[in-house]
């Protein structure tokens, strides 16, 4: 129950929370007698006096026409807006950018998408600064929208939360259950030639048959697993379905736990702590999610100032198993955890078993275990999401790896499918095309280590995805035959024996930038080891014969990204953290 004592405090359960006065930034401008010409600005948007009193709610949203994952979210902005005004808020719609990755991936383009999350969180930042609003909430549908927008809410530190666009609904073609991945792997089956050209347009054309995000346990579903988790999203938020009831339910939702928050004074530093990352890490893990999630949780927590560091990912993925069966290695897509319960049913399960720390705060104001205490337990006879006594895989499927090719980290992603342990013969390129053309061309065999380098967050810059050639490998059967090793980064969608994020990179003159074709490298997912078998003295002399190639940016975006980006194990900040 709640109860209202009086205007400073109120009683929720056992919990005193003292009431702020929920307006108390954009009083700067609206009760100011000294800012006529703002209040006047504001008259002329359409604020009356008596709207100069309410408290100013901001709502991003990242919704753009080019893309499935963010088509639709403007138009949840709009029916928010209508939303918060009936809390007796005033709120204000504004608009940051997206990147598709799914459109720019295998092209330049693609050098874009990591920078983005950059972009969009300076952007929140700056509007809702100097604008003032006392809250916001932000709408995001791709992958690097979250992190985005909660390290740009997280940097003002006002009441705020995020909702996800959702995930897409399955595609199907003859019989075959689809997702955007399905698109990627069908150029591998054209090259081996085992796909008609009628299948392979029937596959593209019906992989992706609507609004909202990849299905599958890709970026963006992880991420939105992850946030929901770590508190800064509503139950259900990451699983319920881009086009559905349920999601303009919790649009609603939101409307109303934005007023809470602001009279809470609940802020972003109060939920984002460091049990509530390692919720979250855990959750990650449980789902058999991207491998992305570590450089974005990384981020995001030194925005808070948590230092969670890629050895949190070690020691947590030690003690946490594997559970779904997810795609991209698995055979469920996000709507299917939707109809068995969702997120939340999923929580507390990780509840009971004692995986989730349960007292963290979250968004609704509550902690993670009184969110889900009532809900409903996953649905009886399902095998999406495995017990703890029959996991998938005993202990994390992200590998963090060490070793002379890997100095300060790289990360893995195995989910034992493929084997734990690869010894192979390098065969090296230093561009992601380079790579699809050796493949094209039938010069990557099994047992080679395919090595792709200089696309590190320098050296590309915006370290693209390298997930047109891992497609393309599992295309053509070569998924566990070959490995692929870069200082790059992979889509949630990659799956075989992959390796990404090595630093130091090889435009810093990582060891990565030293291999050569010919060379032995083993990967130890057990004893989390990546090593190039040749003796120290010979890499001293090849380091030593080595040059630093120039950027290959010069100005714009790019240009300013590489010249201010940290590396991928702390996390790809350009604040300067």
């Amino acid at each position: 129950m709640f109860y209202v004592i009086n205007k400073f405090f109120c009683l929720f359960g056992d919990s005193i929370f003292f009431m702020s006065e929920i307006n108390k930034y954009s009083k700067v401008i609206t009760q100011d007698p000294t800012q006529p010409a703002a209040q006047a600005m504001l008259h002329a948007i359409g604020l009356k006096e008596e709207d100069f009193k309410k408290a100013q709610v901001g709502i991003v949203s990242t919704g753009w026409d080019g893309n499935p994952c963010n088509m639709h979210l403007n138009g949840i902005a709009a029916n928010l807006k209508n939303l918060v005004n009936q809390q007796n808020l005033v709120a204000l719609n504004f608009y940051t950018i997206g990147v598709s990755d799914g459109i720019s991936m295998g092209t330049s383009g693609m050098r874009y998408s990591l920078v983005s999350r950059e972009v969009i969180a300076d952007s929140i930042e700056t509007n809702a600064g100097a604008q003032f609003y006392d809250g916001i909430i932000s709408i995001a549908g791709c992958d690097k929208n979250m992190p985005g927008v909660i390290m740009g809410m997280a940097r003002l530190n006002r009441p705020s939360l995020m909702i996800y666009g959702g995930s897409i609904a399955a595609g199907k073609y003859k019989e075959e259950k689809l997702d955007v991945v399905s698109a990627f792997e069908a150029l591998g089956k054209k090259f081996a030639g085992t796909i008609s050209e009628e299948d392979y347009k029937g596959v593209i054309e019906h992989a992706c048959p609507g609004a909202g995000a990849c299905g599958g346990m890709y970026t963006a579903n992880t991420m939105a697993s992850a946030i929901e988790t770590l508190g800064m999203s509503l139950p259900y938020s990451s699983s319920n379905p881009a086009i559905s009831d349920d999601k303009r339910n919790e649009v609603k939702q939101a409307a109303i736990a934005i007023k809470n928050l602001l009279e809470k004074d609940i802020k972003p530093s109060d939920i984002m702590t460091f049990k509530a990352f390692e919720n979250a890490i855990r959750m990650v893990i449980v789902l058999g999610g991207s491998t992305n999630a570590v450089m974005h949780l990384i981020a995001m927590a030194k925005t808070v100032g948590v230092n969670l560091t890629i050895n949190d990912f070690v020691r947590l993925g030690n003690e946490t198993p594997m559970l779904a069966d997810f795609r991209p290695s698995g055979k469920y897509v996000m709507e299917d955890l939707h109809k068995i319960g969702g997120v939340p049913a999923v929580t507390k399960y990780l509840l009971k078993v004692g995986l989730l720390h349960g007292d963290c705060l979250t968004v609704t104001g509550k902690t993670l275990a009184e969110n889900v205490a009532d809900l409903p337990d996953l649905t009886d006879g399902q095998d999406l999401l495995h017990t703890i006594d029959n996991p998938i895989k005993k202990t994390s499927h992200i590998r963090i790896l060490y070793g002379n090719i890997a100095s300060e980290g790289a990360v893995a992603k195995i989910t034992g499918k493929e084997g734990e342990r690869f010894d192979g013969t390098a065969k090296c390129f230093d561009t992601e095309q380079a790579a699809i053309d050796a493949m094209k061309d039938k010069k990557i065999v099994a047992g080679d280590v395919v090595i792709i380098r200089y696309i590190g967050p320098r050296g590309a810059p915006g370290m693209p995805e390298m997930l047109k050639p891992t497609s393309v490998l599992m295309g053509e059967g070569l998924g566990k035959e070959v490995a692929l090793i870069t200082d790059g980064r992979f889509s949630g969608g990659s799956h075989g024996f992959v390796v990404g994020h090595v630093t130091p990179e090889a435009q810093n003159g990582g060891n990565i930038a030293l291999v050569k074709d010919g060379d032995r490298i083993v990967i130890d997912a057990v004893n989390n080891t990546i090593d190039v078998m040749i003796s120290d003295e010979e890499l001293l002399q090849r380091k030593q014969s080595w040059t630093a190639p120039a950027l290959k940016a010069t100005s714009g975006v790019l240009y300013k990204y590489a010249n201010s980006v940290s590396s991928a194990s702390n996390g790809c900040v350009t604040d300067g953290i």
